[in-house]
């Protein structure tokens, strides 16, 4: 047997701090810009798992995203990036089961749609087996979406007739399709072009995404709809391999500023956001008139068949409690407006 040396024991001396500090540096891939809710979020996020691993952990939030909005999935999925959001009705047909939560007249705050969909999502194990190869943080959505047009304000749904608006994939589509506007798939970072381009007379947004994409200039009439026109159904989420990598102290510090408290912490800055979104819209004098009862009854009565195709769908990808399972994200929802 080979003894160590001097020399040896003072050399693994040495690199035994190095070892049992080894960091892992997640490669950040986003494609929103620097003023978005969620990109503040996750710079937070991001900070306090640095912090809550003794600096072990870290991201590298990269000047450029690895894809584009509807490859991200994919891009994170097989290694271009470490960690990212994705919004899951860019890529239609793949994610079936997130949609509940892009449901018309949910509620009326993000961080209470988000925390009420987090819990959800980990109360039933098929809504993660829709996302292979990925290790998701959280779940959430953004804040309750209006219509905000540049050519007349919306008093019936006959105003809608001849209007094109940009939306993304998912729910968004269905709604507008349902309530008889010309739906313009397309993300919502290409918005500022199609507006100013005139190809599109309006958006189905949250009220926070006007500004953060520059749409001031085109806006002129909000139409306010309570509890959502609409929501959008978003995940953060981790390459599988790389969450595999990380030791288990690790992992348990990330899991405990995940979940729900990451979707509760997006949620607020998404809230907030909404605020500041309106007072801006308000001041340059956009037209937020109330939307009448009974406008919002007939949006009411023209998406109310959306429920029942969720719940069709959601049994054939694997959830039978479909039906159930909306109650219950309803009833959390109520839950925490009471």
């Amino acid at each position: 047997m080979k003894l160590a040396t001097p020399r040896t024991l003072l050399l693994a001396l040495a690199l035994a701090p190095l070892l049992s500090s080894a960091q892992t540096v997640l490669t950040t891939s986003m494609f929103v810009p620097q003023t978005h809710p969620v990109m503040k979020a996750v710079s937070q996020w991001c900070d306090d798992v640095a912090q809550a691993t003794d600096k072990r952990v870290s991201c590298n939030i990269l000047p450029k995203p690895v894809a584009g909005p509807a490859a991200t999935f994919d891009a994170v999925r097989d290694g271009l990036a470490d960690l990212s959001f994705g919004i899951h009705g860019y890529t239609p047909g793949r994610f079936v089961l997130t949609s509940v939560a892009e449901l018309p007249f949910l509620g009326h705050s993000a961080e209470i749609n988000s925390v009420a969909y987090q819990r959800i999502f980990e109360r039933h194990d098929a809504f993660a087996k829709e996302h292979k190869g990925l290790k998701v943080l959280s779940v959430f959505t953004h804040g309750p979406a209006d219509i905000y047009l540049s050519k007349r304000p919306i008093k019936t749904l006959a105003d809608l007739g001849g209007l094109k608006f940009r939306v993304g994939g998912g729910m968004v589509k269905d709604v507008a399709q349902a309530l008889g506007a010309s739906a313009i798939l397309k993300p919502s970072v290409e918005s500022y072009e199609l507006m100013s381009a005139g190809v599109v007379d309006g958006v189905f947004f949250p009220a926070e995404s006007v500004p953060v994409y520059r749409l001031e200039k085109f806006i002129k009439y909000r139409t306010n709809i309570p509890g959502g026109l609409y929501n959008t159904s978003f995940a953060m989420f981790m390459n599988e391999g790389t969450w595999g990598r990380l030791s288990a102290a690790d992992r348990a510090a990330i899991e405990k500023l995940s979940g729900e408290p990451l979707a509760r912490r997006i949620g607020r800055e998404w809230d907030a956001a909404d605020q500041r979104g309106r007072a801006a819209l308000d001041a340059i004098g956009v037209d937020s008139s109330p939307s009448s009862p009974a406008l919002i009854e007939a949006i009411r009565q023209k998406t109310a068949p959306l429920e029942q195709q969720w719940v069709d769908a959601a049994k054939q990808k694997g959830l039978p409690n479909a039906a159930q399972v909306l109650q219950e994200l309803r009833a959390e929802i109520a839950k925490q407006q009471r």
